[in-house]
């Protein structure tokens, strides 16, 4: 065997510690390096640990954060709770309130609608007539059949109405309960219009072409001159339509009124002279051109044409 020369430096031999393998050192000089092998990467104990601690560490502030969330919401879903418990506590405690007065009331109102209706406290003591002209309270009265005594509650009022306007004088009535024992009947009368002979006498015919009497004409009331006056006869209601619609000075001189039909109106006036009026139409515009054609002279007066009335 050959010594080797003084001052060379000996061979290292392979694994005998002398010089770190290339494994080693990269193990050595990381301190958390994988072993490299056949098994692929393997994690360091320190990487693992710093790995470990990051991981901890954000599990605990995502805990502490659920955590914050969750009593904060809590102490907000508290605090509604409350106030919303409070509040709708006074709103039942008022709610409560208005139902017991209301029930309350409502019991004092029926306890007095019983006591009015079943008992004579407020009875019928009176009957009240107003309005009347021609027809005379004894008859209405009559007419309305109010049993003295009867509570007003338990008067019929709509039923006495229709008992009294089956008088014929009478146009319209309305009755009305007057506390503590009245009952009032406000009527009114049928004003004549017109009058017609017949064999048993003179007829009243009002506006609406009722014969609602028999009587002696009214002075100032002029005859009628129809065929078959009634409140169905359209040359009736022309009749009554003209002299509606004349000035009182001026109806207070007809004298009769013709209307063989609607569209033939004839007005003869008291002293003689007379009036063409022709159809309804406009109306109102004959009646004031015939109240200034009378100031004049003339015998015949034509107002069928309002726009160009004349005087014969």
């Amino acid at each position: 065997m050959t010594e080797p020369s003084q001052g060379e430096p000996e061979p290292a031999s392979e694994g005998d510690g002398s010089e770190p393998t290339a494994a080693q050192d990269e193990v050595a000089g990381t301190g958390d390096a994988a072993d490299v092998g056949d098994f692929g990467d393997v994690e360091g104990p320190r990487r693992r640990a710093r790995r470990e601690r990051e991981e901890r560490r954000t599990a605990q502030e995502r805990a502490t954060a659920i955590e914050e969330a969750r009593r904060e919401a809590k102490r907000r879903a508290l605090g509604e709770t409350v106030q919303e418990t409070k509040t709708l506590g006074r709103g039942a405690v008022r709610g409560l309130k208005l139902l017991m007065w209301t029930a309350l009331i409502a019991v004092l109102v029926v306890g007095l609608g019983l006591l009015l209706y079943f008992t004579p406290l407020m009875s019928t003591r009176s009957v009240a007539v107003t309005g009347l002209s021609a027809v005379a309270e004894d008859e209405v009265v009559v007419a309305a059949a109010v049993v003295p005594g009867t509570p007003l509650l338990q008067v019929d009022t709509d039923a006495v109405a229709e008992r009294v306007a089956e008088i014929r004088r009478i146009a319209s009535v309305r009755v009305q309960r007057q506390y503590p024992s009245t009952l009032r009947v406000t009527v009114v009368e049928r004003i004549p219009v017109v009058v017609r002979d017949y064999s048993d006498g003179v007829h009243l015919f009002d506006r609406d072409g009722v014969d609602f009497a028999t009587a002696p004409p009214p002075p100032g009331v002029p005859y009628l001159d129809t065929e078959n006056p009634s409140p169905a006869d359209p040359a009736t209601m022309a009749a009554l339509q003209v002299m509606t619609s004349l000035r009182p000075d001026v109806a207070s001189l007809v004298g009769r009124v013709s209307a063989p039909s609607a569209a033939a109106i004839t007005l003869t006036l008291t002293d003689g002279r007379v009036v063409v009026w022709g159809t309804t139409d406009r109306t109102e515009e004959k009646a004031l051109k015939l109240a200034a054609l009378l100031t004049q002279p003339g015998q015949t007066y034509d107002v069928s044409s309002p726009d160009l009335p004349t005087v014969k």
